[in-house]
């Protein structure tokens, strides 16, 4: 079970607890719904309905957990936990391991192993994923525990833009999500930092691979360089926006495509590494009940360390 408790002030008297789930804890009103629909609020330890009538004091408690299931086989794996409380748990994914089943990996995904990790350790709770990552890109990836902490973080996840293209500002209460990767890309980069503002289109509805192009959404990417090596650059991006493909349609773009990105640059790099050198080695965000500042990291996996390694052999060598 997963609470949140919270005391009426003084301005909250007189009105309904519909009114003070939403306004004062932020809670959707799908959550109260169907919160007050299981008997999971209470006012002084008895169950109220959504037009109870707040008091001056009262004590004011909320089930967020539910009894939920999914369809999803367990499977024991060795998962790379980096953080866990009441609301979310932090796991470090190996690269080549697709996060979510579909139609053509129902296994070895890595919610089966989340799945058995909640019933060895007697949490009732789903795969609820804050964040993707694609199947080669390794890294920092929540998963919420219950439907409250993945609607304070999903809304937060990305900026998103409204009609005219501009960016959204977050409320003031927002919980912000800063994700930071690091990138190994062929070439040196003219300019040590900067910023990516170019739009991402999807071309057709069946199409895997993303462009630029004045069609797509806007999506904005902060660079900088870390380490210069021997044609290549590691690279850390700060996103602002959330598409599909984001850091590797941006980096291609300009001419220093990701290596081993074969999608978005060569064919030719397994002779470096096996898969994209993409890598979320680094979150940073609010605790959604506490309000705890959280900054998380990952160490670089280690076919990274040894690709950062041979570019600088390389470099050496000359």
């Amino acid at each position: 079970m997963s609470y949140i408790r919270e005391v009426v002030p003084k301005e909250y008297e007189g009105r309904k607890i519909r009114d003070f789930l939403k306004e004062k804890l932020g809670l959707s009103t799908r959550l109260v719904r169907g919160a007050a629909i299981d008997g999971r609020i209470k006012a002084n330890n008895i169950v109220v309905k959504m037009n109870y009538v707040l008091k001056f004091n009262d004590n004011i408690e909320v089930n967020v957990s539910k009894n939920e299931s999914q369809n999803i086989e367990p499977e024991k794996m060795d998962l790379k936990i980096v953080y866990e409380d009441e609301d979310i748990i932090v796991i470090n994914k190996d690269p080549f391991m697709v996060v979510h089943p579909t139609k053509s990996h129902q296994s070895g995904t890595l919610a089966n192993g989340v799945i058995n990790y909640f019933n060895e350790t007697h949490q009732s709770c789903i795969v609820r994923l804050v964040s993707r990552l694609d199947m080669n890109t390794s890294g920092l990836i929540i998963i919420a525990k219950n439907q409250y902490a993945h609607m304070a973080l999903s809304k937060q996840n990305a900026m998103d833009k409204d009609k005219e293209g501009n960016i959204k500002e977050h409320s003031r209460d927002s919980i912000e999500i800063e994700k930071r990767y690091i990138a190994i890309v062929h070439g040196n980069l003219e300019a040590t930092e900067g910023t990516l503002d170019l739009p991402i289109h999807r071309p057709g509805p069946e199409s895997i691979k993303r462009i630029v192009d004045e069609q797509g959404q806007r999506s904005i990417t902060h660079y900088k360089v870390i380490e210069r090596l021997n044609g290549a650059d590691v690279v850390e991006c700060t996103l602002e926006t959330g598409r599909t493909h984001q850091i590797r349609v941006h980096l291609s773009h300009i001419g220093h495509p990701i290596f081993g990105d074969t999608l978005y640059g060569s064919e030719d790099d397994e002779e470096y590494i096996k898969r994209q050198a993409l890598h979320a080695y680094r979150l940073d965000f609010q605790s959604p009940r506490s309000k705890k500042p959280l900054s998380l990291r990952a160490d670089l996996p280690e076919d990274m360390k040894k690709l950062i390694d041979s570019m600088s052999i390389k470099d050496n060598d000359k």
